[in-house]
């Protein structure tokens, strides 16, 4: 370990006569406000919806508006580390979400809500980051990415999904406007331990803000934002016989276009050419891409199975949340031991993660049924979240191996494209319009025996037979999709299986430091700052 790996394993951010455990505490606590502190809350759907007259569509964009802020900020964020110090980025955050969660309680107004939760993505992000870049050598001494990233989800999943159980109980017994309460309240004492135990320490003179590509940022911004738009409000304005949808597809293509064409015009955009030439990129790409269509399905399906069919009230469908967070935790550490550990190929781990994803599927197969109890559905779930996770701690930690560090934060954003921006719209959109087709076809189907001569409809009152039609469509219709989702998923497995991939190393780290002194230099020589002018 080299002096200056030793200096930042001591965390030197932090007063003096701060222990250890309170620096490596601290930091935890920070990450756990930034995650829950979105903004926006999704699980408060209905609740918003009637107090705030807005749609379900208007505050689903506001939360893909929320992710693609978040993976926006990626090209940036070693640039804002080594610009301004812990003691300035931390509280700086915090008053930014904290002004974001007020903006979002008062406003009516779509595209403010839009904007606000993508600053306050962008916003968690970099406090995120900044916290466990600080605590990255207290995790693996040895820069081992294969151990950092386990930690990383774990955490960011599993205060997901505290994040939820909190926000729904909240809202349950008081208001949604509660949740929102709590976030302030914590991000006032994100600012207080800051002032506290913080000093303003600086490794080497500030890094200058030269050459970011801030066009980039808004142009790629607005590329994303256009398309969450078309397939968040595609099926309510009908599609392509809305203007509205046209246009934003219209003007969503001339930015990309315009994107492209800065990409090999301009000394340094926002997210250079070269990242996307990497030899596999565009396979974790569809990987990520596939498991968005895994997972759309029981974002669609479930709620409508387990509300519409089971019945279960809010509490109860929130209560899968604690399976949930389980899951996350096996993942992490499955991915740990498979990567850390026993050292098995990317290949393999992925093919396990995918195989637990599509268990799921296959056990709500033949699950879905009126008489299906609770508890039979904590497997399925668990299954899913632990492939969830796994998936994105490999595909990550094999990105840090394909990808040389001048352009990992970049891969991870252009990934991120996918992952957190229009993948997961895409995928309902897909997946919600299936279901639609489904269950027309299975009306018409079910229905269609229905008619005077059924001596049903003689004995029994017309809201009762259909009643128990709607029912028996529904139930018809989710077990159909996940018959589908169940195919395709074993498709994505044989194509896994006959995939090639780079070879495992044995330690898998993150740049040296040799790299950061570069960095510096760059930034503080005659010729750095020279062409840091020029660009």
């Amino acid at each position: 370990m080299t002096p200056l790996d030793d200096l930042m394993r001591k965390i030197p951010a932090f007063k003096e006569w701060v222990p250890m455990w309170a620096r490596v505490g601290i930091f935890l606590f920070c990450i756990m406000v930034f995650q829950c502190s979105g903004g926006i809350y999704l699980v408060s759907v209905n609740e918003m919806m009637g107090a705030t007259s807005l749609m379900q569509e208007d505050i689903l964009m506001a939360g893909y508006a929320s992710f693609i802020g978040l993976t926006m900020a990626f090209p940036v964020l070693f640039r804002l580390k080594f610009r301004f110090p812990t003691r300035t980025i931390l509280p700086a955050v915090a008053i930014g979400l904290i002004v974001c969660n007020l903006v979002t309680m008062q406003t009516r107004n779509l595209p403010l809500l839009a904007v606000t939760c993508f600053i306050a993505g962008f916003l968690r992000m970099w406090g995120t980051f900044e916290c466990f870049s600080s605590i990255q050598l207290r995790i693996t001494p040895t820069r081992d990415f294969a151990v950092f990233f386990p930690v990383i989800y774990l955490s960011i999943f599993g205060y997901i999904q505290l994040s939820g159980l909190t926000a729904t109980y909240l809202t349950y017994f008081y208001s949604w406007r509660y949740m929102h309460y709590l976030a302030v309240g914590l991000l006032l004492a994100v600012i207080l331990l800051s002032h506290l135990f913080l000093r303003p320490f600086y490794l080497r003179p500030p890094l200058p803000l030269y050459g970011i590509d801030w066009v980039g940022l808004v142009l790629w911004s607005v590329v994303l934002l256009l398309t969450a738009f078309t397939f968040n409000y595609g099926d309510y304005y009908d599609w392509f016989d809305s203007p509205y949808i046209r246009l934003a597809l219209v003007c969503a293509f001339f930015f990309l276009t315009l994107n492209l064409y800065r990409m090999g015009h301009i000394r340094h955009p926002y997210v250079e050419a070269e990242t996307f030439k990497y030899k596999h990129f565009f396979t974790v790409m569809f990987l990520f891409f596939a498991l968005n269509f895994l997972t759309a399905v029981s974002t669609v399906l479930q709620g409508v199975y387990t509300g519409g069919i089971l019945h279960y009230d809010t509490l109860n469908n929130v209560s899968l949340n604690f399976p949930s967070l389980l899951g996350v935790g096996l993942g992490a550490l499955a991915s740990w031991l498979v990567l850390a550990r026993l050292r098995t190929g990317y290949k393999m781990a992925t093919f396990i993660g995918f195989v637990l994803v599509v268990s799921y599927l296959i056990i709500m197969y033949f699950l879905i049924s009126p008489d299906t109890n609770i508890e039979k559905l904590y497997l399925p779930v668990v299954l899913r979240n632990m492939g969830n996770t796994m998936i994105y701690i490999v595909l990550t930690t094999y990105l840090s191996q394909i990808i040389p560090f001048r352009h990992f934060f970049q891969s991870l954003c252009a990934v991120g494209f996918v992952r957190e921006g229009i993948g997961g719209p895409i995928a309902t959109a897909v997946v919600s319009r299936l279901f639609k087709i489904t269950v027309q076809s299975n009306y018409y189907t079910l229905g269609g025996v229905l008619d005077s001569l059924n001596p049903v409809t003689v004995r029994l009152p017309f809201s009762i037979y259909f009643g128990e039609l709607q029912r028996q469509v529904i139930l018809v219709s989710v077990k159909e999709v996940f018959g589908y989702a169940v195919l395709a998923g074993i498709l994505l497995l044989i194509f896994i299986l006959f995939a090639r991939y780079t070879k495992v190393v044995h330690r898998i780290k993150v740049f040296r430091v040799p790299v950061v002194g570069r960095l510096f230099a760059m930034g503080f020589s005659k010729e750095g700052r020279k062409e840091d002018t020029i660009r």
